[in-house]
């Protein structure tokens, strides 16, 4: 997801919010969706938002898709996505590598990126079948003590999300299979290559999360820090990462006066 942002005459704010197409005759379905919800949450704030959805794969996606101002400061904010754009085992020019480029290319004051952390990406069946059944039994241990049984949003997330995951992850091979994690360490490796500069965890944001967490959730959930990561997990299990970037020697005036 793309925002981009500018204070004149009261808060204003450009979103472009890019999903993977759905099956069907209404691929962007759930990016439209969300473009009338965040609407809504936008008119209840007075805050004036333009919105452009997008129904692609993001390999696909070009700068004049995007419509950017150079005027405007410039955020991605990516969150678990990549985990579904196909990698260099399916595709010999790596789509996943032609994502961070675009990004790189529009120049953003700053890149989100938060990921899925797990290696059940890999190729090889056995090793993908141990690593699903010890990550996705974190995930129903997780519900089990946090969400009562019959929770509507439990049995909502079980049943569009972690099982359709699961039986992708374990029962598709090739461009079928889009359940591909790679773990923080292998995200480091990869954005580094393609030409960003990791920015530091802010020490006084770091502390507000650890209290948060400890006041507020249940005592199994961690939070931790490593290699500029904020890493959250379960019982000694990092579940999610999540770090900031920026490109190689690049500085905006825009991003300056933010």
């Amino acid at each position: 997801m793309f925002l981009l942002g500018e204070i004149h005459y009261g808060p204003k704010i450009r979103i472009t919010g890019i999903g993977f197409p759905e099956r069907g005759f209404r691929p962007g379905k759930l990016i439209e969706e969300t473009g009338r919800r965040l609407s809504e949450y936008a008119h209840r704030f007075n805050i004036h938002l333009k919105y452009q959805g997008i129904a692609s794969k993001w390999e696909n996606i070009t700068i004049e898709d995007l419509k950017i101002d150079k005027d405007e400061v410039l955020v991605v904010n990516c969150l678990i996505g990549l985990k579904n754009v196909a990698d260099e085992t399916i595709a010999r020019s790596n789509p996943r590598d032609k994502v961070l480029s675009l990004i790189k290319e529009i120049k953003p004051c700053v890149f989100i990126h938060g990921i899925l952390n797990a290696s059940y990406g890999t190729p090889f069946f056995t090793a993908r079948f141990k690593e699903v059944l010890w990550r996705f039994f974190t995930f129903f241990d997780i519900y089990e003590a946090t969400m009562p049984r019959e929770s509507e949003m439990r049995i909502h997330i079980e049943r569009n999300f972690i099982i359709p995951s699961a039986i992708n992850a374990i029962a598709c091979e090739g461009s079928e299979r889009v359940e591909r994690p790679e773990t923080y360490k292998q995200w480091q490796a990869r954005t580094l290559r393609a030409g960003f500069m990791q920015l530091p965890l802010d020490s006084m944001i770091m502390r507000k999360i650890e209290n948060y967490v400890k006041e507020l959730y249940h005592k199994e959930y961690i939070v931790d820090k490593d290699r500029k990561w904020l890493l959250l997990g379960w019982k000694g299990t990092i579940w999610y990462a999540l770090s900031t970037w920026k490109p190689n020697d690049y500085e905006s005036a825009n991003c300056k006066t933010k």
